[in-house]
């Protein structure tokens, strides 16, 4: 396993973190038992980062997570949740009462980082004015210890970025072999902010691995699968062979801090773990990935032309 620094944080994380939503249930049928195995194994293969949301199977991720760190394994991990949600006003009552309801379920006293959960749902001042300041308070009571905001709007975490008050950022999907554009600018933005960055969905929501996740617009498949059959020069092994190259793309790069994958079995998550030796793509296959699609999203920013 590799590791590296959180940003400001200071705190030592692995380079693979344990997303949280197929820990639920999310996208199909997860043994508890199982996802409790798992989740000690992934512990001894050196992950420390947990990453969830309360949203997550209507916190049956959260609470899964709690029963399996019980017995001391708490404090070994970076353990990470959000606030609020899709369908939810972010205001400082509704953000506390989540916050409290997500300690209860993971049977903790405090979180080591809290995230605004998908911050494209509400007006950015709503969450300045009401949100932030709800968990800089939370803060203060100890029952957080820093502040992350996720979205997969770019150009919205560089507002938040430049607003100085988060400790993190989480983007999805945007630093993929099919979209990279968080290179371009919010990258570079984070770095020399020394902010934490996590991204999820190293596999594009799917598309990556050959099984795209339903809610996906059959414009964004199409474009998709274009895209992917330029990189056939990539696939080493099948089925899914785009899989190891996805997966060491994302944990290779240095200024994207922890890459989040979901695994709801152990026999995933030791895949997953066989990518975290410090290899990387060759150097010329890099580059024909960027030069393929530089500056070419697949996922739209919130304020694109429609």
């Amino acid at each position: 396993m590799e590791y590296t620094i959180f940003g400001k944080t200071g705190v030592r994380v692995s380079k693979l973190g344990l997303g949280g939503a197929p820990l639920g249930g999310v996208f199909g049928a997860a043994d508890e038992l199982e996802v409790e195995k798992m989740i000690h194994e992934a512990i001894d293969g050196g992950i420390n980062v947990i990453d969830t949301a309360p949203s997550y199977a209507e916190g049956e991720s959260e609470r899964r997570i709690g029963k399996a760190l019980r017995g001391g394994k708490r404090e070994q991990v970076f353990l990470a949740t959000k606030a609020v949600g899709p369908g939810q006003r972010f205001g400082r009552e509704e953000t506390i009462r989540s916050v409290e309801d997500s300690l209860a379920r993971l049977r903790t006293d405090r979180v080591d980082l809290l995230q605004i959960h998908d911050a494209e749902q509400r007006p950015f001042e709503e969450i300045v004015e009401e949100t932030l300041p709800a968990l800089e308070k939370l803060r203060e009571d100890g029952k957080i210890r820093w502040i992350g905001v996720s979205t997969r709007d770019l150009p919205l975490l560089m507002g938040y970025i430049r607003l100085g008050r988060f400790d993190c950022v989480q983007f999805y999907a945007r630093y993929t072999l099919i979209d990279h554009t968080a290179k371009d600018d919010l990258l570079p933005l984070a770095s020399d902010a020394n902010v934490g960055v996590m991204q999820g969905s190293p596999l594009g929501m799917g598309l990556l691995a050959d099984v795209p996740a339903p809610f996906l617009k059959a414009d964004v498949k199409e474009e998709a699968e274009r895209r992917m059959a330029f990189l056939r020069f990539l696939r080493k092994t099948e089925p899914h062979g785009l899989v190891e190259p996805a997966m060491r793309f994302s944990l290779s790069r240095p200024d994207i801090h922890v890459t989040l994958t979901g695994a709801a079995t152990r026999e995933v998550l030791r895949a997953n773990l066989a990518y975290c030796d410090g290899r990387g793509l060759e150097p010329a296959e890099e580059g024909r990935v960027f030069d393929l699609f530089q500056g070419k999203k697949l996922f739209a920013d919130r304020g694109d032309a429609k």
